[in-house]
């Protein structure tokens, strides 16, 4: 039973919820301006803060928006990877793996402390899996996808 469930259609869930994920990250930073997010990179040291902060603003929105209509799946992944891990290595990874730190516990609930970086691998593995899997289902991608010039494999759009 479980073979006869097309792939491009179970991946489709998948390729939603990370797009989503990417764009709403993307236009919180950019209704808040990317210079705010900006200092935020200079206090944890990365270099060229506020041109990482605008760069990274506009790989959220328009990478989100890209894995959301499913147009160059393969080729947006790669960048959206890296800067996941480029956080896990310089912010989240300090704080060890767990999303949900509870640090402490008060009468009005617990305190939670900095996150891991938990959710931020399960973005680079989900995205792995969207650029690994060719187009999935209702993706410009899926309609664009034909066979290459000798007719043996598909051509994949976007890469790879």
């Amino acid at each position: 039973m479980a073979d006869s469930f097309p792939i491009p259609l179970a991946l489709l869930p998948l390729r939603l919820v990370i797009g989503i994920g990417f764009l709403a990250h993307g236009l919180a930073k950019w209704t808040r301006g990317p210079a705010k997010f900006g200092l935020l990179l200079q206090q944890a040291g990365l270099p060229f803060p506020f041109h990482t902060a605008w760069l990274v603003t506009l790989l959220e929105v328009f990478g989100g928006a890209a894995l959301i209509v499913g147009f160059l799946v393969t080729l947006v992944s790669i960048p959206l990877a890296i800067s996941m891990a480029v956080v896990i290595l310089t912010v989240q990874g300090r704080y060890g793996f767990s999303s949900v730190n509870t640090v402490g516990l008060t009468p009005s609930g617990p305190v939670f402390g900095p996150p891991g970086y938990e959710i931020n691998l399960l973005y680079i593995v989900g995205l792995l899996a969207l650029a690994l899997s060719g187009p999935t289902a209702l993706s410009i991608d899926h309609v664009s996808w034909r066979p290459n010039f000798r007719g043996s494999e598909p051509a994949r759009p976007g890469g790879l």
